[in-house]
């Protein structure tokens, strides 16, 4: 049989380290492939060789076994090949067609092309209107329109990068049902996830990457989890364990929280109420877009309250600011890494300055205590066992695991009585995914209470005591999350909630 796509001896090195060393893999017609790998294993170099965004030292790459060299993606594209990226690319003001007619090298009227996009998404179960404003859009809607976008080129080769991390369980059955309709048809489909149950459901076969090598080969229906996890890693992997707590006394208080939305296509928050105990673990589900940002930067005091509306430790703490709410104990880490968690071109010594500035007491009469920021920086480092050749590096040149465990330690290091966290292990390996949630576990052992707010619902139910979702803005009431189903979970995501949920 004649491969779709065969890479052989691909080799892609950067200043003082081989991204890529003579990496094969051969994808046939028709065939779902998982790429798997830690992060930092070259799964996104790997890619971006396939689309044209980056061109290997050596190595060759034969599509239809003819040579395939792309220098740019509109190249890969012309050839066949489509990529749905981890990151929308979409303009919020503009339409669902607008948007797609932006990706296209020689767009049609923008009538016929409201009528192709009709026609690919019923055919392919993806029901979006083309005069929506993207956003209006749900996350999941969002990524129907990239990839409706890349449908309509009619690729024989279509990457996908994390594409369900962002999608409810309904959702996610959606876009298989899709895919494997695509796959019917004669469609390979390269599918890069985390999510290893996932890989097991969906994909044919699965290539495995480490340090930039291929370590080994499976068929993930054959395989579970834990050894496609423990092939990634190259050890034994160990579940987060928690030390029995009980609950203590209520240490947060939200009463009726109501903010209006940031930006025109933000998400208000609406009359939320919650009560927080210490040591307590609670994980918020949600759909992206449905008020996680705006929940997470009222706690943290980005966006500050009415008077009344939020207690921490007995006082009011609703007109208060970030730098009074992390001194009191109360602490956060947004979801967006580098650019809101972190200032990409500042240091990691400047970022651990950045937040700890207060509780590790780095500054003194205006003045910055640099040695000592750079044995804290150090400090998470090790104990976070952050890659990086120190803190003198820059935030944007780690890969997007090590950041993640450099904000998250940074956080859990200056020892917060209330720490709040939006996607802690988002786009993480699993061997760096378990050290983090190890690290939440920790924390609530030793009393302190934790927000964590995650659109992976295996997470939720594994750390978490108590669970409530998010939906438009308004918070569930919190359930006992021991006895959840993942079907009553995705219903309470989805807006579903009181009796039709308790009796799914």
């Amino acid at each position: 049989m004649t491969h779709l796509l065969s890479l052989t001896g691909l080799t892609k090195a950067y200043p003082g380290v081989v991204a890529n060393d003579n990496v094969s893999l051969h994808i046939e017609p028709g065939e779902v492939h998982a790429l798997l790998g830690e992060n930092g294993a070259g799964k996104s170099t790997l890619v971006k060789m396939i689309y044209g965004l980056v061109r290997p030292d050596s190595g060759e790459m034969r599509l239809h076994d003819a040579p395939f060299a792309p220098p740019e993606p509109r190249a890969a594209r012309a050839a066949g090949v489509g990529m749905v990226f981890q990151h929308f690319s979409l303009f919020d003001a503009l339409s669902v067609a607008e948007n797609i007619a932006l990706g296209m090298e020689d767009a049609p009227k923008m009538r016929e092309l409201s009528e192709q996009i009709r026609q690919v998404s019923d055919t392919y179960g993806l029901p979006l209107s083309p005069d929506r404003i993207v956003g209006d859009l749900s996350a999941g809607e969002r990524q129907r329109v990239e990839i409706i976008r890349c449908l309509l080129q009619a690729p024989k080769l279509l990457v996908m990068d994390e594409p369900t991390s962002v999608l409810t369980p309904q959702e996610v059955e959606i876009l298989f049902k899709t895919l494997r309709k695509l796959s019917g048809e004669g469609t390979s489909i390269l599918y890069i996830s985390h999510k290893l149950e996932e890989i097991r459901t969906l994909c044919d076969a699965a290539t495995i990457l480490r340090l930039g090598k291929v370590v080994g080969h499976c068929i993930p229906r054959e395989t579970t989890a834990r050894d496609m996890a423990e092939m990634m890693v190259g050890k034994v992997l160990t579940s987060p364990k928690r030390s029995g707590v009980t609950p203590g006394n209520p240490i947060l208080e939200l009463s009726g929280v109501s903010l209006p939305s940031p930006s025109a296509f933000g998400m208000p928050l609406r009359d939320i109420s919650l009560t927080l105990c210490e040591g307590e673990i609670l994980g918020i589900g949600g759909v992206a877009g449905n008020g996680q940002d705006e929940l997470l930067a009222a706690l943290s005091g980005e966006r500050p309250a009415r008077a009344g509306m939020i207690t921490f430790k007995g006082q009011d703490i609703g007109p208060a600011g970030p730098n009074r709410r992390r001194g009191m104990g109360l602490l956060a880490a947004p979801e967006e890494r580098l650019g809101h968690a972190a200032a990409p071109d500042m240091s990691l010594t400047e970022n651990a300055m950045l937040t700890g500035a207060v509780r590790e007491d780095l500054e003194q009469g205006g003045f910055l205590k640099w040695p000592a920021a750079r044995a804290f920086a150090d400090r998470i480092i090790a104990s976070f066992d952050v890659r990086t050749p120190g803190p003198a590096n820059a935030a944007r040149s780690l890969s997007g695991g090590n950041l993640q465990k450099f904000v998250i330690g940074r956080e859990v290091l200056q020892r917060p009585d209330v720490l709040v966290v939006n996607q802690p292990t988002w786009g993480v390996d699993a061997s760096a995914a378990a050290a983090i949630r190890q690290s939440l576990l920790d924390l609530a052992t030793k009393g302190a209470a934790v927000i964590v707010i995650s659109q992976d619902l295996d997470e939720l139910m594994e750390i978490s005591d108590r669970f409530a979702a998010l939906n438009e803005g308004r918070l569930s009431e919190p359930r006992i999350t021991k006895g959840l189903t993942v079907e009553q979970i995705g219903l309470m995501m989805g807006g579903a909630h009181g009796m039709e949920v308790a009796h799914v």
